[in-house]
């Protein structure tokens, strides 16, 4: 291995994907200050925003999600040959000494390119049921990195000898949560209120935004504020719904400072991604999920269920209408906000699932396997 080994991160278009890489990659510095990560992510927005802070080199990739259309997987295929030429440059200019997958259609090219050619190949499996890249990227990987052990449910036999029971990586700063008081004040947020936080992660969740909005026109949260996370997409419509509302609320379209969010959660309203997963029971924060209800293999129910069977978390099942949603988060939210002792145990629950050392044990798999 060169004395200062480049290490491929390939993956983005979320949050949920670069900020497990993100903090593998601080992981690794850590053992080894040499050590040069490379990010290979799309070209949306959000990875621009979420990486350029980090100071981490980062090479966007032409990739875009296949599509079953004609013309959408012909869109796909383009953008698979573009994208393989951009990562064997990058491989013959950088000589990585590794790849690791973040997970999504943006990390295969590099993952099976890197393997193919000799690299140490690993990916990150964040949900219960590994998405189709992964599932795809397995046969190529030495090792794959779970966050839930439930995932050798779902992964063929063949390859049970590769999973590894890390937990999900999340940021550094999460683990040394400020205090609420310097949280309280950088929010902009009353000290003397409690606080529900609402979110749909980084790009926010139109559904569970209507459902808030709908709810609290019947409910009034006496001794709660609100702090609620839109997405950039949405954040006009939600602030419109609360100006009919007279319940105290702090809304953000995006904040990257997750560390000061969990830090004033009493209550979080949430999708049940894997971060965002990983994150509530690292910090024990009591929540209620509601998990993205596109997906054909419902995933983030799959984690969520994980979350509710230990007894961390109430799942709710997204209809996609705002008013039944809102129909079954009154009685779950009532259940929890003036009972502390059921928050309590909820907080200590999700505390006894969460894996806060995540990072440090992705990073020693990646280290183990270049040697």
């Amino acid at each position: 291995m060169p004395d200062s080994p480049t290490i491929l991160f390939a993956g983005g278009g979320t949050g949920g994907h670069l900020y497990p890489g993100i903090s593998v990659a601080q992981a690794l510095l850590k053992v080894n200050p040499n050590i040069r990560p490379l990010f290979l992510t799309t070209n949306k927005e959000i990875d621009k925003v979420i990486l350029e802070p980090t100071g981490f080199e980062f090479i966007p990739q032409p990739i875009v999600p296949p599509v079953k259309t004609v013309g959408g997987l012909l869109k796909f295929w383009k953008s698979w040959r573009d994208t393989k030429d951009i990562v064997r440059k990058t491989i013959n200019d950088r000589r990585p000494a590794a790849v690791l997958g973040l997970g999504g259609y943006a990390a295969g090219v590099a993952v099976k390119e890197g393997a193919q050619r000799g690299l140490k190949a690993a990916v990150i499996n964040p949900d219960v049921i590994p998405g189709k890249a992964n599932q795809y990227l397995l046969q190529y990987v030495d090792t794959v990195c779970c966050q839930f052990a439930e995932t050798a449910e779902h992964v063929e036999p063949k390859h049970h000898g590769k999973l590894r029971v890390t937990g999900c990586p999340i940021r550094t700063e999460i683990l040394a949560m400020p205090s609420r008081d310097e949280a309280i004040a950088r929010l902009g947020l009353e000290r003397r209120l409690s606080t529900l936080v609402v979110t749909g992660a980084s790009l926010g969740a139109k559904t569970v935004n209507e459902a808030i909005l709908t709810m609290l026109k019947d409910v009034t949260l006496r001794g709660w504020q609100i702090l609620h996370l839109s997405g950039r997409e949405h954040v006009d419509s939600v602030r419109a719904g609360y100006r009919e509302l007279e319940q105290p609320a702090r809304i953000l379209d995006f904040t990257p400072a997750m560390a000061d969010v969990w830090a004033v959660a009493d209550i979080a309203i949430s999708r049940s991604g894997a971060s965002s997963c990983a994150e509530l029971t690292a910090c024990g924060v009591p929540s209620i999920l509601l998990p993205y209800p596109y997906h054909k293999d419902m995933h983030q129910r799959a984690n969520a269920k994980v979350l509710a069977d230990a007894g961390a978390a109430i799942l709710i099942d997204d209809d996609k209408d705002r008013r039944k949603n809102a129909d079954k988060l009154r009685p779950a939210l009532e259940s929890l906000l003036f009972d502390g002792n059921k928050r309590k145990a909820m907080s200590d629950a999700a505390r006894r699932i969460g894996k806060p050392n995540a990072s440090d044990e992705v990073a020693a798999a990646m280290l183990a396997m270049i040697g």
